[in-house]
């Protein structure tokens, strides 16, 4: 299937053939017949593509911080090459589509195939999206009406926000699509409206939707306007749906409302307040959250939990609903909206307007109707890029490698690390489709797909990479293992103690089958790093026990991230913990034979959080390793510290790049110019062992303690 996506780097949009996605678990599959350009939004995001990197860091200060941080912490060229992948990572565009339901997936109910529906899918002949963000289009709505349906959600929410009442006087500034469509929205809550803007045409519009109007442009008074039109007494509300860096609207908004008025920014502005405007008349200020209720809630979008209508009578999927009831009673006017029509082949020249200032409203795109053949094309989960010879064609014990996930993680650090070591790189397999397409562009993979399992089931590839979601990694390591695979599979190896057992029984079953059992490794990269290794070796000629002091400043993630939810990311300590408790098993080299942990805790000694922890583990042959997890520290203190005490003297490493030695004959230090966490070293000790046919580089039975003692942590905190 094709699809609109956009660099981040450079600015450009292309239609892009990328692999269909599946139906995921409450999600819809939705072939579009028609897609809304918002003008506004999308310019916007083209526009920064295209600034160069001062402009760019000119718009996001606190990206700028969070840069400089990581350059203090990680070094230069590591920072850099991090934003580098970040803007290179493709944007799909869009949010306002409609389309047939193809595949109803598991945990779905209400809808069914066929059904014409709206959502806010992407600009993409075929999209995925969770079953709260659609919503069923009546008969009577044509798909060119029901386009606009998130477009009219957005100022929907934000007439919500200010709670209109029959007869009262509303501003809205800012006429653009969302604009036009809170227009009509506010009229059919019986509210008379002033619309301000500086587009004569958009104002005309406006008036032809009921609006009394200020044009900007022949610079009229707004405030006089705004008295006049509210008979001296002040507006009630103010809706800001304009785009700008300006602090005028908000600041105008506030002279314009009556003693205890309300705004709310719907659109982007600039936020520096004058405490006196809103001190005075005691006015509210809100900003609203795009659709509705349920925005950014994992919960309710992607897991399909809905809020109980006693309680949240207006949710996102109410809201689409409202829009389309009311584009069925005829009390929304799209026509006079729309200012272009373009085939879907034709996609990008919509860019080009909106990029262009050319005059433009609502872009509608156009899918055409799909034959057989191209119905096919639709469907398609897997594309080949190029040919690759077969493992006959190549040395005996050859990785061939394909990889299932292709976020962030893969493509800047685990993929480079892989093309460095020279092995085949095959399939490449991502959930959407988009980021495989973009990981296989970047690395060269002979294949880019979205069905994951066509990865495993491939007779051409013998090493899988696992770098999905956590709770998908022991899943998709036993799968893989059983059909033969060796395993690179991220942390952790598994998030329940099920999932471990259930794993180790498959691995023993086939370790017993096979001659040559394949390699599991898991991605453990801190005990390849140089510095380690380096301690390790210092360590090797100390014969009485040591004693460990991990420090990691993790920094706070919030608890709704999928990281945090034991279901999914299995929480901090099994989900990145496990790193440090390898850590310290390599060092010691010696069994973790007990565990105590404690939370920090409230005044009433409740637990307040699973981040931020402190667990003594006890080794076989006596030694002492502390690994203190906090995420309250500062981020500019290094995020890792590893302190090692034995026979009077210390070696003390920080954030892997400056490690110091007290006390040893003939060791001081060891720097690096760049952090080096043994990433790279870490997947060359996986594919050199494949060739060379040794034993993995982690032993399987350290991999499994290592992963039990995490949840051992986790039991003795609660």
């Amino acid at each position: 299937m094709r699809q609109i996506l956009q660099n981040l780097a450079s600015g450009s949009t292309t239609l892009a053939d990328i692999p269909s996605p599946k139906a995921r678990e409450n999600h819809l599959l939705i072939r579009t017949t028609k897609s809304l350009v918002s003008v506004g939004t999308e310019r916007m995001l083209v526009e920064f593509g295209k600034a160069n990197l001062f402009d760019k860091a000119r718009q996001q200060p606190e990206k700028v911080r969070m840069v400089l941080d990581k350059v203090k912490t990680d070094g230069v060229f590591p920072t850099l090459e991090a934003v580098r992948n970040k803007l290179d990572q493709p944007l799909p565009m869009g949010y306002c589509n409609v389309g047939t339901v193809l595949e109803v997936g598991k945990g779905v109910a209400g809808f069914s195939i066929g059904d014409r529906v709206a959502s806010n899918g992407k600009h993409a002949e075929i999209v995925c999206v969770p079953k709260n963000l659609c919503a069923r289009v009546p008969d009577c709505v044509s798909d060119e009406a029901a386009a606009f349906t998130v477009i009219g959600a957005i100022g929907l929410q934000g007439i919500r926000l200010i709670q209109p009442t029959l007869g009262e006087a509303v501003v809205v500034t800012g006429l653009g699509l969302i604009g036009l469509m809170t227009v009509q929205l506010l009229k059919a809550h019986g509210c008379r409206v002033l619309g301000i803007d500086y587009d004569v045409s958009k104002l005309a519009l406006a008036q032809k939707l009921g609006a009394e109007t200020v044009d900007l442009n022949q610079n009229a008074d707004p405030l006089g306007a705004a008295m006049a039109f509210s008979r001296g007494r002040g507006v009630d509300a103010v809706i800001i749906t304009a785009s700008t860096k300006s602090n005028d609207p908000v600041h105008h908004a506030a002279q314009m409302c009556r003693k205890r008025g309300r705004i709310v920014l719907v659109g982007v502005t600039g936020l520096e307040l004058s405490r006196a405007d809103f001190y005075e008349k005691e006015l509210s200020f809100q900003v609203s959250c795009s659709y509705g209720p349920g925005r950014y809630d994992s919960a309710y979008e992607d897991n399909g939990q809905d809020y109980p209508v006693g309680y949240v009578r207006w949710t996102e999927q109410r809201n689409f609903e409202a829009v389309l009831d009311m584009l069925a009673d005829g009390r929304l006017q799209i026509d006079l909206l729309i200012s272009h029509h373009i085939p879907f082949d034709q996609a990008t020249t919509a860019y080009d307007i909106i990029s262009s200032r050319a005059p433009s409203l609502g872009i509608i795109l156009d899918y055409p109707e799909p034959d057989a053949f191209s119905q096919s094309r639709l469907l398609r989960r897997t594309i080949t890029r190029s040919e690759e010879p077969l493992d006959g064609d190549r040395p005996a014990g050859t990785p061939v490698v394909g990889c299932i996930g292709a976020g962030n993680y893969a493509t800047q650090v685990l993929l480079p690390a892989f093309q460095k070591t020279g092995v085949p790189l095959r399939a490449v397999a991502s959930s959407t489709g988009v980021s495989a397409a973009h990981a296989g562009s970047k690395f060269g993979f002979s294949e880019i797909t979205s069905d994951g399992r066509s990865v495993i089931e491939s007779p051409d590839i013998n090493t899988i990479i696992i770098a999905t979601r956590h709770d998908s990694h022991a899943r998709l390591t036993g799968e893989a293992l059983k059909a033969g695979k060796h395993v690179f599979v991220e942390k952790p190896l598994a998030i329940t103690r099920e999932e471990l057992t259930e794993l180790c029984e498959g691995y023993k079953t086939c370790a017993g089958l096979q001659a040559s059992p394949p390699l599991l490794m898991v991605g453990f990269n801190r005990r390849f790093a140089p510095q380690i290794q380096r301690i390790k070796q210092l360590l090797d000629g100390v014969t009485e026990p040591k004693t460990f002091v991990m420090t990691v400043n993790a920094g706070h993630i919030p608890l709704e991230h999928w990281t945090q939810d034991r279901l999914i990311g299995g929480g901090r300590i099994i989900g990145e913990g496990c790193h440090f408790v390898d850590l310290l098993r390599f060092l010691a080299g010696s069994p973790i034979v007990a565990v105590q942990a404690m939370a920090m805790g409230n005044a009433s000694g409740a637990v307040v959080g699973e981040d931020k922890v402190t667990a003594t583990l006890r080794f076989a042959d006596g030694s002492l390793g502390t690994v203190h997890y906090f995420s309250n520290g500062h981020k500019a203190f290094p995020k890792e510290q590893l302190e090692v005490f034995c026979g009077g003297k210390v070696l003390r490493l920080d954030n892997f790049r400056k490690l110091r030695g007290y006390g040893w004959s003939k060791f001081k230090k060891m720097d690096l110019w760049n952090q080096d966490k043994g990433q790279a070293a870490c997947v060359a000790a996986f594919v050199d062992a494949i060739r060379h046919g040794t034993c993995s580089p982690i032993p399987w039975n350290e991999l499994v303690e290592v992963t039990q003692v995490t949840f051992d942590i986790m039991d003795a905190l609660t």
